[in-house]
């Protein structure tokens, strides 16, 4: 199986940002955080498994997206 990318998007002082994680650069930046959830939802879903982890402004976990769904590695329906 291939490596899951795992991608989180942050409030960051110009805005929004979604970035791989314990990656240099953000691949996804702006003003608006639905704009940026989505764009970097489409990249995630490029790859094989990958996961969207999607932060408040307080830096917490709000939601996690898995792609493709059925690769989610926790059993729970949710």
């Amino acid at each position: 199986m291939a490596d899951r990318k795992i991608y989180h998007v942050n409030k960051t002082e110009e805005g929004w940002e979604g970035k791989l994680e314990d990656g240099q650069r953000a691949s996804v930046t702006g003003t608006n955080k639905q704009e940026v959830v989505k764009k970097t939802i489409e990249i995630a879903k490029n790859h094989s498994t990958s996961s969207v982890i999607i932060h408040t402004q307080d830096g917490k976990i709000e939601e996690e997206r898995t792609f493709p769904r059925g690769s989610d590695p926790r059993a729970t329906k949710g």
